[in-house]
């Protein structure tokens, strides 16, 4: 008996010794970058982007990537992204709702971290005059609480597909978007296109090249990337939680070992699409549903549906900032 006790010590050690160690740095090797054409589109002259920014919650660096820092305290962002287009507008995720509270109440203990709350994406829409029958839906990246508490205030369709739905119907991290969804329409899309930059298919939403999302399963079942662009060529990848954090693609830095085992559902997928978008940086603006300041570039949704003429994002001490990049 002595020595099965000997062994689970051993066990026990090893284990928090290879969790330890994942919280290190330690790069993914580098993808060969991404040199051939970016495929086609031709986004309409008056079509535009976004950003609703309507809360934040507290995390650590060291939480969200392989060599960030436990004091490094971070301002994690809740933020929808409205697309306008002539045929219809989307929203990407729909941030903290008026029910957030009970939203978190409602998550394990250890997920209800610090939050600061904000306007909410039907408040900020409303006080920008929006038009809400231009609105198509909302196309969720995943069906975690903090991109979909939003969506019990807007009576929109809800777009999904099917493998985020089976994750759906069985999943507790998807408990406030079942009470959510039982009261909305949704829409079922499919991968009905071909490959697009790496990624195995495709919807190309208005057929013109300009919102194409792609299947990105791993964190979910069925977690999505969307793929935008903007007449000139301006290009952006939302990436929901491939990565939390911008740090997950310019250090090629996936979550720690302990993280990935609680946060994705199959963490070896996860790591074979962020591979893809590592291979994409420098061509295409990359926004980690999280990062605040990926949001930068973006200008923000204004009173009356006017933007500032270039953007007013916030950095991690809510400050003004400026910053761009891609």
């Amino acid at each position: 008996m002595t020595y099965v006790w000997i062994g689970v010590a051993i066990a026990v050690t090893a284990a928090a010794l290879a969790a330890i160690r994942s919280f290190r740095p330690s790069p993914l090797p580098a993808p060969r970058p991404w040199t051939g054409p970016l495929p086609d589109a031709s986004p309409p002259p008056d079509m535009a982007i976004h950003q609703l920014p309507t809360g934040t919650y507290d995390n650590r660096a060291a939480l969200a990537y392989r060599g960030g820092s436990f004091g490094d305290l971070r301002k994690f962002a809740a933020t929808a992204v409205l697309v306008q287009h002539p045929a219809g507008d989307l929203l990407i995720d729909a941030g903290f709702g008026s029910d957030v509270e009970a939203h978190i109440a409602a998550m394990p203990s250890f997920q209800r971290t610090p939050h600061q709350l904000g306007a909410t994406v039907q408040d900020q829409l409303r006080a920008g005059d929006y038009d809400l029958t231009r609105l198509r839906g909302v196309v969720i990246t995943h069906a975690h609480w903090d991109h979909v508490s939003g969506l019990a205030d807007l009576d929109v369709p809800i777009w999904m597909n099917a493998a985020e739905a089976r994750y759906v119907d069985r999943s507790k991290g998807a408990a406030v978007f079942r009470g959510i969804v039982s009261r909305r329409q949704v829409h079922r899309y499919t991968f009905d296109g071909p490959p697009y930059l790496g990624f195995p298919a495709s919807h190309d939403v208005h057929g013109d090249g300009s919102v194409v999302i792609v299947e990105a399963g791993g964190h979910t079942d069925g977690s999505v990337i969307v793929f935008v662009t903007l007449p000139g060529d301006r290009r952006f990848a939302f990436i929901g939680d491939l990565t939390w954090q911008t740090e997950g693609v310019t250090l090629r830095a996936e979550r720690p070992g302990l993280l990935r085992m609680l946060a994705d559902v199959q963490p070896a997928k996860v790591r074979d699409s962020l591979l893809r978008i590592i291979a994409l940086a420098g061509r295409i603006h990359v926004v980690p549903a999280h990062d605040l300041h990926a949001y930068a570039p973006i200008p923000e949704w204004m009173p009356g549906g006017s933007s500032p003429g270039r953007a007013g994002g916030r950095d991690d001490r809510g400050r003004a900032s400026d910053r761009t990049s891609g």
